[in-house]
């Protein structure tokens, strides 16, 4: 059985406390106990959440454990040297694991746990996360990292992403995907899946140029040209793209490039088609116009993003204990 330590501290986010339900269902899934999952903190007893909720915890050094999870805060703070001391403990075999969900990054990074490692976070505190600790190599658009022994999430929900793939990783894909299926989530977002939706990022004001972006995201594999997306407006082409400019801030062209790359990154997440099928399927033809469009949009190749979701489910060898 393996023994999961859940670290909580006063102010830290109750939205964490869900990652025990995946690790409960993969029991249920499993048929047997897999894992027993303990709430600890420094000195054990209730301790208040963010919103003011408080739980029952352990004292951190009563328990071995497998894996060790700690958990968000909502504002960051300095953590202690008892809790810093525990986790470098942890980080050199105490532990299989050592996990950060959300900010909670921010106590491994104090720790020194994501030196020359790869991590990432909520993206609204990624950029700061790298201004402290530049040592750490943050991608803030990542849904969760594995660097070795060492494991770091986005906010909130993305934590049950990062859960999913740890039973993953301990019992198979197919308890994971019984997991998902029982919690009623997606199973599961890849790793390097971004934090960010381009339809929620463009946010049109009216129901006419909302409607034309739904049909776009149906008909990727179509040439999309204004003229058909102003038809579906019933707008005229010129009206069309001075209303989708104004309501998006971005041209109609930029925004459908946009909507194929996300696609074309789920789609190479995935990892069930060849990068020419995936340009086929999202409507950029071949590689190379794909390619173009990828080092536009996110900086990179799709080779890399391939690269790193064959990372991430790379079989990785446990480590022994100190």
């Amino acid at each position: 059985m393996r023994r999961i330590g859940l670290v909580v501290y006063p102010g830290f986010q109750v939205m964490t406390l869900s990652i025990a339900t995946v690790f409960e269902m993969a029991n249920r899934m499993a048929g047997a106990r897999c894992y027993e999952v303990v709430v600890a903190s420094e000195h054990g007893g209730p301790v208040a959440a963010s919103i003011g909720v408080s739980v029952a915890t352990s004292p951190l050094g009563e328990v071995d454990y497998d894996t060790i999870i700690v958990s968000g805060m909502a504002d960051i703070g300095p953590s202690s040297q008892a809790l810093t001391d525990f986790l470098r403990k942890a980080e050199r075999g105490a532990a299989r694991r050592v996990v950060a969900a959300c900010t909670g990054a921010y106590v491994l990074a104090e720790a020194g746990l994501l030196d020359g490692r790869r991590a990432t976070t909520h993206w609204y505190y990624a950029r700061e996360l790298q201004r402290r600790y530049p040592k750490v190599k943050v991608e803030e658009d990542r849904i969760f990292i594995e660097d070795r022994n060492v494991w770091t999430s986005a906010g909130m929900t993305a934590a049950i992403d990062l859960a999913l793939a740890l039973v993953e990783s301990d019992l198979g894909d197919e308890v994971a995907r019984s997991v998902a299926k029982a919690m009623v989530v997606y199973h599961r977002r890849a790793g390097g899946q971004s934090q960010h939706s381009s339809l929620l990022e463009l946010e049109p004001k009216s129901d006419r140029i909302q409607s034309v972006l739904t049909y776009a995201k149906r008909h990727l594999d179509s040439p999309l040209t204004v003229e058909q997306l102003a038809e579906v407006a019933h707008l005229s082409a010129r009206q069309f793209s001075r209303a989708f400019c104004a309501e998006t801030g971005q041209s109609p062209a930029k925004a459908i490039e946009n909507l194929r790359v996300e696609a074309a990154r789920l789609a190479i997440e995935a990892g069930r088609h060849s990068l020419d099928e995936v340009a086929r399927m999202t409507g950029f033809g071949d590689r190379e116009r794909m390619r173009r469009a990828f080092l536009r949009t996110v900086g990179q190749p799709p080779q890399v993003l391939r690269r790193h979701v064959h990372l991430a489910r790379a079989p990785v060898p446990e480590r022994r204990r100190a």
